[in-house]
C-alpha cells in the first residue's frame, strides 16, 4: 500500500499550569498517540499544538522536543508578537536538506536550528 498523508488528533488537560505538569501531560499524550498508532519518528510530517489562554507556563512544542522530536517541525498556535507558519508538503528531499526559515526576532524561537 502506498503511504498517504494522514492526520491524528489528540488532547489532554492540566490541573495546574506548571512547567512540570504541562511537560508531563504533553509527553504522555504524544507518546500514546505514536504508540497506539504504530507511528515512527520518520513518519511524522509535523505536529501542531494549541493551548487555551490559561496555559502559559510553557509551550507544548517545547515538551514534545524532549521526546526526541527536535528535528520534526512543531508549532504552537499562540505565541507573543510572532507569526508562525507550518507548511506540510510532499518532496523528494530529506529532512536534512530542508531549510526552516526564522526571520527577525523569531530567530530566537528555534536557536537550535542552523541558518
Amino acid at each position: 500500500m502506498t503511504a498517504v498523508l494522514r492526520a491524528l488528533r489528540g488532547a489532554t488537560t492540566v490541573d495546574h499550569d506548571t512547567v512540570e505538569q504541562v511537560s508531563s501531560r504533553v509527553q504522555e499524550l504524544v507518546g500514546e498517540m505514536l504508540e497506539r498508532n504504530g507511528v515512527g519518528h520518520e513518519e511524522i510530517v509535523s505536529i501542531l499544538f494549541t493551548a487555551t489562554d490559561d496555559v502559559v507556563s510553557m509551550f507544548p512544542a517545547t515538551a514534545a522536543r524532549s521526546l526526541g522530536l527536535g528535528d520534526v517541525p512543531l508549532i504552537c498556535a499562540r505565541e507573543p508578537r510572532s507569526i508562525r507558519v507550518l507548511m506540510h508538503c510532499y518532496t523528494d528531499r530529506g529532512r536534512p536538506e530542508l531549510h526552516h526559515v526564522y526571520l527577525e526576532g523569531a530567530r530566537g524561537l528555534r536557536d537550535d536550528l542552523p541558518e
